[in-house]
């Protein structure tokens, strides 16, 4: 069984490649062959079984190669033409199976989401595909809507965080930064606008009124590196603030793990893969209120500044209690995932 991921794989790291590189890393455990087909504008020479195809050509014919029992599509976000298209390609490869895992938790809500029928060319598509994995109950729904036989439909959410691949100690500048700070507040996400990043900056000032030292770390990269620079270094405390792009997802665990609050701030959001990481590495968890985090989260309205800061110091002035989710540091995800991709193997036989 030879099994072939399609989806961002990092850098940069998010939740989807988070997700995908720890179903990699689970099949290479087990002995199982596992190549990965890059779908993001990122680019490095192909090397480990990961490639970089820069056109759809390219991407069919590594898709075409002999012996890819399984190819598993990582979808997030919206779902352009190209990808419908590319789905219709990896359902209609003959001689292998199809599945499909979208990760936008908050798509039922969008405006593709409320707008599904069976009827739609997403639609037709979606039920191509021999199994679908949705990472919550709302989007099996939504599935459900677009005409998928509930029997091809798994809920399989995502897996969280592997403690055992975390740094022993933070690199720099993130152990300067800690060192000199405290309480830090965290984020982890990509630097666009829906994840509500000003918010953050301007919390800070207001946190800082109470806790001299306070400092806040953003992880990640995207199109709004550039602003937000400038935005942080317009403020009194830009010092206190470290934009420190991409990080190794190994040093990141770290970093949250280390923090004394973990922000997830978000105008726009799904089940995140950065939330229950936190919760598992035992870091307290503010985030925007989606209607879908997990238990154990502590909950804000959308870019309500008052709320978040009230949120804050009632955290920190408790000494940051956590709320541990151990179960999901297990295996218990990836292996379900394992599950699926042996029982359509074996129809193959």
């Amino acid at each position: 069984m030879r099994i072939v991921q399609l989806g961002p794989y990092p850098p940069p790291y998010g939740g989807v490649q988070v997700n995908l590189v720890a179903i990699r890393e689970h099949l290479r455990r087990n002995g199982i062959p596992s190549e990965v087909i890059n779908l993001t504008r990122h680019r490095k020479p192909d090397a480990d079984g990961v490639y970089y195809p820069d056109s759809a050509v390219a991407t069919a014919l590594l898709l075409l190669r002999p012996g890819r029992r399984i190819l598993h599509l990582h979808l997030g976000g919206s779902v352009p033409l190209r990808l419908l298209a590319l789905s219709l390609f990896c359902c209609w490869r003959p001689g292998s199976r199809a599945v499909l895992t979208f990760h936008s938790g908050g798509y039922p809500s969008s405006s593709e989401g409320r707008a599904a029928k069976p009827g739609s060319f997403r639609g037709f598509v979606f039920r191509q595909f021999d199994c679908i994995i949705a990472v919550n109950q709302e989007l099996i729904d939504v599935f459900r809507r677009y005409g998928v036989p509930k029997e091809r439909i798994r809920l399989i959410p995502p897996h969280a965080v592997d403690v055992a691949a975390m740094d022993t100690v933070l690199p720099e500048p993130l152990a300067g930064f800690y060192q000199s700070h405290h309480p830090v507040l965290a984020s982890v996400g990509l630097l666009e606008p829906e994840y509500d990043l000003p918010i953050q900056i301007e919390v800070l000032a207001r946190i800082r009124q109470s806790f001299p030292d306070a400092g806040l770390v953003i992880i990640g990269s995207g199109a709004l590196e550039q602003e937000l620079r400038v935005r942080i270094a317009a403020t009194p405390y830009a010092e206190h603030i470290l934009l420190a792009g991409d990080v190794p997802h190994s040093s990141t665990l770290r970093a949250i793990s280390a923090a004394n609050v973990f922000l997830r701030t978000t105008l726009y959001d799904g089940d995140a893969v950065s939330v229950r990481e936190s919760l598992v590495l035992g870091t307290p968890v503010i985030a925007t209120d989606n209607g879908m985090r997990p238990e154990g989260v502590r909950l804000v309205p959308v870019s309500d500044v008052a709320a978040l800061e009230r949120a804050i110091l009632a955290v920190v002035s408790l000494g940051g209690q956590p709320v541990r989710d151990l179960g999901n540091s297990a295996t218990g995800n990836l292996d379900a995932v394992l599950q699926l991709y042996q029982e359509l193997d074996r129809e193959l036989q």
